[in-house]
């Protein structure tokens, strides 16, 4: 079986490299503590400054296997883009994994401390200090990676690859999630549809609870200033460098990205 070392070394050193991975480099981790293992020596590998994280939906089909309703990935400082008030560039490597996915992005406005136990969205809504329209750039080394499951996409990062920032959404506690709808277009062709509502297990502040949990059981905190991408809304959606992407927050405004090829 290969180490989580081994593991976490093959995945930074693709990553650093732009250097697409023919197959996965090793055993593929059984369950998410394994795959976890491997993240944390990832991280401890990684030299950019963690400015957040993603978290993201397992499907029922895997759950017999991977116990959990959702999982999580680091983000980091130099993968994030501002599209507030342009289009942005956001790099992934070809012959890998490339996709983007329309989110709702959380700003924590207060520490949240590592406390390994279940939180309630009333609980976690005073730590949100803003609501964002944004967009995950998902990206792996392996283009299989999540074909391969939960444990893979886990171990390589979450299969993160970028987090896009649009506007600012005003009066976010006073609505549904089901009401903040968004579209996606790739090459100006709508890819999918859907709102707030379809985030994995009670919106984008559940995605938040999960996350203040789980990173209290790896004995992390939440530092104030981080940003949470809280899952997809419109579906995952594969994309190519060359291709530009649009995701359209009604009543809020669009966020815009051209994806392109990574450099090592």
């Amino acid at each position: 079986m290969s180490s989580s070392r081994d593991l976490a070394i093959a995945f930074t050193e693709a990553r650093r490299a732009a250097r697409a991975l023919p197959d996965y480099p090793g055993t593929l981790p059984p369950d998410l503590p394994t795959a976890y293992a491997v993240q944390e020596e990832a991280l401890g590998l990684w030299t950019d400054a963690l400015v957040g994280w993603k978290v993201a939906g397992i499907a029922e089909t895997w759950r017999p296997r991977y116990d959990a309703p959702r999982l999580a990935g680091p983000v980091f400082a130099r993968n994030f883009r501002d599209a507030r008030e342009r289009r942005v560039e956001t790099p992934v490597i070809r012959g890998g994994f490339g996709a983007v996915e329309a989110e709702f992005v959380l700003r924590i406005g207060r520490d949240i401390p590592a406390e390994a136990r279940p939180r309630t969205i009333e609980e976690m809504q005073p730590f949100v200090a803003a609501v964002h329209a944004g967009m995950e750039i998902a990206g792996s080394p392996l283009a299989t990676l999540n074909d391969l499951g939960p444990g893979a996409v886990a171990s390589d990062f979450g299969n993160n690859a970028g987090l896009v920032l649009g506007p600012e959404i005003t009066a976010w506690d006073s609505r549904a999630p089901s009401e903040w709808t968004v579209r996606m277009r790739v090459e100006g062709e709508v890819v999918g549809e859907g709102s707030a509502g379809r985030v994995a297990g009670g919106g984008p502040i559940a995605s938040l609870a999960f996350l203040a949990e789980h990173l209290g059981r790896r004995g992390r905190d939440l530092p104030a200033g981080s940003w949470v991408l809280t899952g997809m809304t419109t579906g995952v959606h594969v994309v190519k460098p060359g291709d530009r992407a649009e995701a359209e927050f009604d009543g809020v405004g669009a966020v815009d990205v051209l994806v392109t090829a990574a450099v090592g």
